[in-house]
């Protein structure tokens, strides 16, 4: 095997799939990326993949091919290499005995690779459903519910983010939840995504590749299917390949909250100051932070008996009746930092029931954070 490619296609390629490739000993071959080149000098590509067994990507990248052929290697050591290299072309040659030598201006590697018949298979399929979304609308989409999916390996069924069509709307629905919140985000893709009439459970990883897929510079629209236990993204000539979560997602609609008797819209960003302020001297296991809403005012409280006390006052434009509630300040802290609006609603039903947070101009989107005894 052996092609010339240029830094910038190679670079971008192996930094896709560092986040992938699997740190662990379990199967040391997983920390390689497979190489494969075929084609002509005058229309050859290579193509990178790299996988975890739950998450894998693919990309193709022109180059220019003298001799077909595969191989893999240390996906980390080969990008540290490609990133110091000078903006030249770069050629990779491949030996009998699977070592790669990589040339480039006056600089030369030789790194040890292994041959591709051991790289497990990637797992893959092509849905016939393939919905067209726009980028920018499903990165909203996972900002504002990932970050509640829970991290508790054991429980499964949420570590991830529950996808699932409304049927009187028509929009799609992202939800997560660690048992402590609760996010959704709607939205009106226009097409349908396939196999998700019982709702499908996205990993957290996965859905992490997905987002820097959408994130890249050059992405638009992203091609998003779903069938049987897999989900796959295409974005020009980079697919991504996920295993889905299989286990029942909870009945989270009867989390959220109904009848909020106290509501009030204030502007995010001083409230979310004011509650990293008085959780400096929250207590570091519980982070707890009291408020107490009455008449014109927010008071935010935090209590620490190793350090001492914090108190910071809002003015709200609020007439009703007083309530005392606590919360986890970075529960409610991520909510918010999620929101991207100048204001939000807060409504509250009582002092042990469950808040709701919600962007002032969407209406779809909506946060609800479980309160604390303190």
């Amino acid at each position: 095997m052996k092609f010339t490619i240029t830094r910038s296609q190679l670079q971008r390629g192996l930094a896709r799939i560092q986040s992938i490739v699997e740190k662990r000993n379990t199967m040391p071959i997983l920390a390689n990326v497979l190489i494969e080149v075929s084609g002509s000098e005058d229309a050859g590509q290579m193509e990178l993949s790299a996988t975890d067994l739950e998450v894998g990507i693919r990309s193709t990248h022109p180059c220019t091919t003298f001799e077909s052929g595969s191989v893999t290697a240390s996906a980390k050591k080969l990008y540290e290499i490609v990133r110091e290299l000078a903006d030249e072309p770069i050629q990779i040659q491949i030996s009998s005995n699977a070592y790669l030598t990589i040339r480039c201006a006056r600089a030369e590697f030789t790194l040890a690779g292994t041959t591709a018949d051991e790289y497990p298979t990637l797992p893959g399929f092509t849905s016939k459903k393939m919905a067209t979304v726009q980028a920018a609308v499903l990165a909203e989409m996972i900002d504002r519910t990932m970050y509640a999916a829970s991290v508790d390996e054991t429980r499964y069924n949420l570590n991830g983010v529950f996808i699932e069509q409304q049927p009187d709307t028509g929009k799609v629905r992202m939800v997560a939840t660690d048992g402590h919140r609760l996010a959704y985000a709607d939205r009106a893709l226009g097409t349908d995504l396939g196999d998700v009439a019982n709702g499908v459970i996205i990993p957290r990883k996965g859905l992490a590749e997905l987002k820097r897929l959408v994130d890249e510079e050059d992405s638009d629209e992203v091609q998003l299917g779903f069938r049987g236990n897999s989900g796959l993204a295409r974005k020009g000539d980079v697919t991504l390949v996920m295993r889905l979560i299989e286990g029942e997602f909870p009945n989270y609609r009867q989390v959220i909250p109904n009848d909020m008797v106290h509501q009030l819209t204030l502007p995010t960003e001083p409230l979310v100051h004011a509650l990293r302020r008085v959780s400096l001297l929250s207590a570091e296991r519980s982070r707890a932070v009291k408020l107490e809403l009455n008449d014109g005012h927010l008071a935010l409280s935090s209590s620490n008996p190793d350090l001492g006390d914090a108190r910071e006052e809002l003015d709200v434009d609020y007439a009703g009746e007083a309530i005392t509630i606590a919360f986890n300040a970075r529960y409610l802290i991520d909510a918010l930092g999620v929101a991207s609006s100048k204001e939000v609603k807060l409504a509250f039903r009582d002092s042990l029931s469950p808040a709701q947070v919600q962007p002032a101009d969407d209406e779809d989107s909506l946060a609800v954070v479980m309160p604390m005894r303190v």
